[in-house]
C-alpha cells in the first residue's frame, strides 16, 4: 500500500520538509487548502524531491477550470509526469462568505468542472479545437498563443473529494480518483460510500478500473503513553471540528450518533474548542480516526481499505509525531497489505 503524506510546513520550508516527508517512506505528498495556496508548495516540492504530488483538494467552485488546466499542467510538466489535481466542493458558507464565489447544486458544479478541465487539458494534448459549453462555464476559444501544446508526460489525473453519495456518484462518473473524506467511518464507507461508487460507474458505463480509490484517515499514532495522549487530543480537536458542520452529519447517523452535530455546531459557533473536543470520546475516535502503535494503525487502515484501495493519505492532525514513527507506520503498512 502506497502513503501519501500531507506536506504542511510553511513556503520557506516546503523544500526541507519535502526531503524530510520522502526520507520517511512517503510515496507522495499532497496540500490541503487551508491557509496557504495548495498549488504554490507543489511547486516547490516538485524542485526537490521526485516524489508524486496532489492537491488535496484544492477548492473547485471559487476558480475557473482554465485556471485549474494551467495549474494543472505546470504541475505535471515540472514533476515529471507525478501530479494529480484533486478537488473539493467546500460548503456554502466558505464559498459565499470566504471566498465570495456563487453555490448552487455542487454535484452538478464539480462534475461539470472535471469535464471542463479534462475537455481543456485534452485540446492542448491533442490539438482539437475546444469546444465545452456547459450550464455553468463555457469554453469555447484557445488561440495558439494561450495554447501551451502536448505535455510530454500526457495528462495528469483528477480527483474528486466527496463524502455524500451524489458528490461521490459524480466522482465514480467523470473522475480519475475518488478522495475519500478523513471523516469517515469502516460502516459509512462499506453502507453508503462503496454503493455510490458503484453507481456511479455503472451510471457511465466504466470499469471499476477506470477509478483510483485514495481513502484518506486521521491517524493518532505514538509508542509512550504521552504520544498517544498528545496524539488523541489533535485528532479529537480535528474530528470534533469536522463533526460540527452539517454536511458531515450523515457520518455521525450511520454510527448512531447523529444529535452530536448540532451540539458541537452550537459550542464551535461559541469558541468552546475545549468543550467540543471532549464530546470525542474514545469509541469515536477509534471508530472515526485509527489510534495506537504505528503497527496497530497500519493494521486497522489495510483493515477497512485494504480490499478497496492500494493507496492511502494519512494526517496527523494537531500533534508532533516523531519521524521514527511515520516510517514505523509505513514500513507496517506495506507488511500488511
Amino acid at each position: 500500500m502506497k502513503v501519501d503524506l500531507q506536506l504542511d510546513a510553511r513556503p520557506g520550508e516546503i523544500a526541507s520538509r519535502a526531503s524530510e516527508l520522502v526520507a520517511c517512506g512517503a510515496d507522495g505528498l499532497f496540500t490541503f487548502e487551508g491557509a496557504h495556496d495548495p498549488f504554490l508548495p507543489l511547486a516547490l516540492a516538485a524542485g526537490a524531491e521526485p516524489v508524486d504530488l496532489m492537491t488535496n483538494v484544492a477548492i473547485a467552485l471559487p476558480r475557473s477550470p482554465l485556471h485549474l488546466a494551467h495549474a494543472s499542467y505546470d504541475l505535471h510538466l515540472l514533476s515529471g509526469g507525478r501530479f494529480r489535481l484533486g478537488l473539493g466542493s467546500q460548503t456554502r458558507p466558505h464559498i459565499e462568505k470566504r471566498y465570495g464565489g456563487e453555490w448552487s447544486r455542487p454535484a452538478a458544479r464539480m462534475r461539470e468542472v472535471v469535464l471542463a478541465v479534462k475537455a481543456i487539458l485534452s485540446a492542448w494534448q491533442h490539438g482539437t479545437a475546444l469546444r465545452f459549453e456547459g450550464e455553468f462555464t463555457r469554453h469555447t476559444l484557445m488561440p495558439p498563443t494561450f495554447d501551451p501544446g502536448p505535455n510530454p508526460y500526457g495528462l495528469p489525473k483528477i480527483c474528486l473529494g466527496a463524502l455524500g453519495p451524489s458528490m461521490t456518484r459524480v466522482a465514480a462518473e467523470v473522475a480519475d480518483g475518488l478522495l475519500v473524506m478523513p471523516f469517515n467511518s469502516a460502516r459509512h464507507f462499506r453502507e453508503r460510500t462503496r454503493p455510490a461508487i458503484d453507481e456511479g460507474l455503472e451510471r457511465a458505463g466504466r470499469d471499476a478500473a477506470e477509478l483510483s480509490i485514495y481513502p484518506q484517515v486521521v491517524v493518532a499514532t505514538g509508542r509512550t503513553a504521552a504520544e498517544l495522549d498528545a496524539a488523541a487530543r489533535g485528532a479529537r480537536r480535528l474530528l470534533a471540528f469536522y463533526g460540527s458542520t452539517p454536511a458531515y452529519r450523515p457520518v455521525l447517523d450511520v454510527e448512531g450518533w447523529g444529535d452530536l452535530q448540532p451540539e458541537l455546531n452550537v459550542l464551535s459557533k461559541q469558541g468552546a474548542v475545549t468543550a467540543m473536543t471532549a464530546l470525542i470520546d474514545d469509541r469515536m475516535l477509534r471508530t472515526l480516526a485509527v489510534h495506537g502503535t504505528p503497527e496497530d494503525c497500519a493494521a486497522e487502515i489495510v483493515a477497512r481499505f485494504g480490499g478497496h484501495a492500494d493507496r492511502i493519505c494519512c494526517y496527523f492532525p494537531g500533534y508532533e509525531i516523531a519521524s521514527e514513527h511515520v516510517m514505523d507506520l509505513i514500513a507496517a503498512l506495506l507488511a500488511n497489505s
